[in-house]
């Protein structure tokens, strides 16, 4: 029988998106600005400004689709001073990540909009699990955390805690606790690629990840359901040009396909084209171009996790690791500072192993990866434990260990793949400054730290705002976990943080004991690592790669 050909299947984007029903459940890719369907996100707007409809979404992203000024960025700063309360276009949206969009946090804590979140991977297993026509998700991630309905349930808003239509519940399979997450299913999926061919078949060839696009699809046409999948693509090919097994999304599930320019296609925040970002050229990493990290304290702590890394590669000679982001995603460029890139495997969460993770709006891609791997894949394997540590950034963390890494009072950004990598990790290196607010924290090289004014919020705190990792059960499977800092680094033990190393320069109970709300066990710490305060490398390459011979 051949393949249905797709002459149909291009068109102009009004002429697709008018399609879309009031009411209707919509699920689009884009992890940042990387598979993002920008110019389709822009359309959908355009035509409910132009006619009233679509109206009343409900919006669904296993990450975020967008960035500062784009994607649902740009369509919430619109929503919100264009219509504000009196919004009709979004009725829901579940996101893992509000991080990138103040308006669309702003439109939350105004209730304009039920907002619920959940972590990355719970997303991602959601809509390949629905797509297989099962009711849901059973998963570990989220026990304890302000996921948990006995805790938020996910809910970021009144709104959503009063008409829970996404919503987990707590059920038990062989004596432990699991939350199975339910949520309204996908009709339309607005997803992208980046070639089409004649036959519908979509490749990805040029964009910088592989998200959970195939997965998409097939949410909205599981069991028989007519849902429609409309894909946004920067080149359309000739039938036979896309290699079978480059085919992300197969023809015959594809409804609509929409031809975007060039500047609504970017694989990232701040590139529009990169061969090195989507793998298609491969560039040793001897000869990229990495800018020196200055020396901050921000520096400072990245180095101290490079080093706890790097003991890791004693055995094998090398180590697998995730790096979150923030001062977590500043090691693999301090790591190629000093020569060792090679025996700290970075992997981010959403697929690239190897090459140099970029940072801020960028995350989520990389310079030269060794590999890219689907989304969903990557979380498998953070979640089983197939990793050797994890480096997550915290916003606080109280007495018994429990970490906060996103959530404040007016700022509700969403767990992103924290609670996801945090749980499966073997080690677990929480990294930060000590406090917030404005500083002045001197760098004396080689030598230590110099304090001439803290920061007034304290970080280290006796009860975080909102739990998104708690080690209830990792100290009882063996999982070690480190919280460090530029002036001091913490170890769990026994449900308690244990004072273990002081930066040279730093008076323990002016600087550190004071600036806590808690009391640590400090009954035997040791002086951090000159080194790691040097205004050049640390000059670590040959002891370590000594290290590693024996």
């Amino acid at each position: 029988m051949p393949l249905p050909r797709a002459e149909s299947k291009f068109v102009e984007a009004w002429e697709a998106l008018s399609r879309i029903r009031d009411g209707s459940v919509v699920v689009i890719s884009g992890f940042n600005l990387s598979l993002t369907p920008e110019y389709l996100i822009q359309g959908l707007y355009r035509l409910y400004r132009a006619s009233g409809h679509p109206k009343d979404l409900f919006i669904i992203s296993d990450t975020f689709p967008g960035s500062p000024g784009r994607g649902l960025d740009w369509l919430a700063e619109r929503l919100y001073s264009e219509e504000g309360e009196h919004q009709e276009f979004i009725r829901g949206m579940l996101v893992a990540y509000y991080g990138w969009s103040r308006w669309l946090q702003k439109m939350a804590e105004e209730n304009l909009f039920e907002a619920y979140t959940w972590p990355i991977c719970v997303l991602a297993h959601w809509l390949r699990d629905v797509g297989a026509g099962k009711p849901g998700t059973l998963s570990r991630v989220g026990i304890g955390t302000f996921i948990d309905p006995r805790l938020d349930g996910g809910a970021l808003n009144d709104l959503a805690k009063e008409r829970k239509t996404a919503w987990p519940e707590v059920v038990s399979v062989e004596d432990k606790e699991y939350l199975f997450y339910k949520a309204p299913l996908p009709e339309v999926a607005l997803i992208r690629g980046s070639r089409a061919d004649d036959h519908g078949n979509i490749s990805l060839c040029e964009e910088g990840l592989i998200g959970p696009v195939l997965q998409m699809a097939q949410s909205v046409k599981s069991r028989g359901r007519k849902g429609m999948v409309i894909v946004q693509i920067l080149y359309p090919v000739r039938s036979g040009s896309i290699e079978p097994k480059k085919v992300a999304i197969p023809g015959p599930i594809v409804d609509y396909i929409v031809r975007a320019p060039e500047d609504k296609h970017w694989q990232s925040a701040t590139i529009k084209y990169d061969p090195r970002v989507s793998g298609q050229i491969s560039v040793p990493i001897e000869y990229l171009e990495i800018k020196p990290v200055p020396l901050t304290t921000r520096k400072v702590v990245a180095r101290r996790v490079l080093l706890e890394m790097l003991k890791l590669a004693e055995d094998k000679g090398y180590t697998v690791v995730n790096l979150g982001v923030g001062i977590p995603s500043l090691v693999s460029s301090v790591a190629a500072e000093e020569d060792v890139s090679e025996m700290v495997v970075s992997t981010v969460e959403s697929g690239p192993w190897g090459g140099i993770p970029l940072h801020g709006p960028d995350f989520g891609v990389a310079i030269s990866p060794k590999a890219i791997i689907p989304l969903i894949d990557q979380f498998s394997i953070y979640e089983g434990g197939i990793i050797d540590a994890a480096s997550l950034g915290f916003l606080q963390v109280d007495k018994h260990g429990n970490v906060n890494a996103s959530m404040l009072p007016g700022r509700l950004m969403g767990p992103g793949g924290f609670p996801c990598i945090s749980t499966g990790a073997p080690k677990l290196f929480f990294a930060g400054l000590f406090t917030a607010g404005k500083q002045d924290i001197r760098i004396e090289p080689g030598k230590g730290l110099r304090i001439v004014k803290d920061g007034d919020i304290i970080k280290f705190v006796d009860h975080v705002y909102k739990i998104l990792y708690c080690p209830c059960s990792a100290e009882e499977e063996g999982r070690e976990h480190l919280y460090i800092t530029e002036r001091a680094v913490f170890r769990l033990s026994q449900s308690r943080l244990e004072l273990v190393e002081v930066a040279p320069g730093v008076d323990v109970e002016k600087d550190i004991l004071a600036k806590m709300e808690f009391e640590p066990v400090a009954q035997k710490y040791v002086e951090m690592d000159k080194r790691i305060f040097s205004q050049h490398t640390m000059g670590i390459v040959e002891e370590f790669k000594n290290i590693i011979k024996k």
